[in-house]
């Protein structure tokens, strides 16, 4: 006999949403043939995930800021390097 795979438990939850934003949640929906459920959920997930990421990166950058071992960089010299990566880019 097969074990059963366990599933997670799902809750329940709404959400308003605009009528344009509903609009397209609907014609995407319809093209991917999935429920409007299964995007919203994986749309939820990513987003909490990737503010998760940043919240716990930034919490370690302040973390090694205040313990002095954050490498420190003047603005001015950020914004140097990153306009030369630009123009590089745009050279090419």
């Amino acid at each position: 006999m097969e074990a059963r795979p366990q599933t997670k438990t799902a809750f329940a939850t709404s959400v308003r949403l605009e009528s344009d934003l509903n609009s397209k949640l609907e014609a995407l929906a319809v093209a991917m043939d999935r429920p409007k459920t299964w995007i919203i959920e994986r749309a939820v997930q990513r987003y909490v995930e990737e503010q998760a990421w940043q919240i716990e990166a930034i919490r370690e950058a302040y973390e090694s800021y205040q313990d002095g071992t954050a490498k420190v960089i003047p603005h001015s010299e950020v914004v140097e390097q990153l306009e030369g990566r630009i123009e590089a880019r745009l050279s090419q």
